[in-house]
């Protein structure tokens, strides 16, 4: 399937660090710091859950909003992880979220004793990693420009 994908554009991969890099940055943050979101920002959580209640969607409750919030976190690293690996090995970009999530849950499980290092997160952060891969090769598959297949050269025998 390497072949049936594109390479990148000129710049996709030079925009793909200009935004990556922050975003990044943010998420170790967000993973790595004593603060957990909850404590810094339960006003927005609890926003968060009062809007989507009034919607009609009862169902979610607080575990089940920070599953989706992992699985939104990490799209965009699949994306990424796509976007920078070289396309020929583009399927190990498929490991890089699932090794990214399970190396900010074995620091937090070592060095954050009071965050919650949990099965749970690494397979909401891997599924939204996947996804991420998956929404970027259809993205490439759907607009990516193809170029015409250059006429290989042939000796002809006189």
């Amino acid at each position: 399937m390497g072949s049936l994908l594109p390479p990148p554009r000129r710049y996709t991969r030079a925009w793909a660090l200009v935004l990556g890099i922050p975003f990044l940055a943010g998420l170790a943050v967000l993973t790595l710091t004593p603060s957990r979101v909850e404590d810094s920002m339960p006003n927005l959580l609890d926003l968060v859950l009062s809007v989507v209640h009034r919607l009609g969607w009862t169902a979610l409750d607080f575990t089940r909003l920070e599953v989706l919030a992992n699985i939104l976190v990490f799209l965009p690293v699949g994306v990424l992880a796509f976007l920078l690996l070289p396309r020929r090995v583009w399927l190990l970009s498929l490991l890089v979220g699932p090794l990214v999530s399970l190396s900010i849950e074995a620091a937090q499980r070592v060095a954050l004793p009071h965050r919650a290092a949990t099965v749970t997160d690494v397979i909401a952060n891997s599924s939204g990693a996947t996804a991420g891969v998956a929404f970027a090769v259809l993205c490439t598959l759907a607009f990516a420009v193809r170029r015409a297949p250059q006429p290989s050269p042939t000796l002809e025998a006189s």
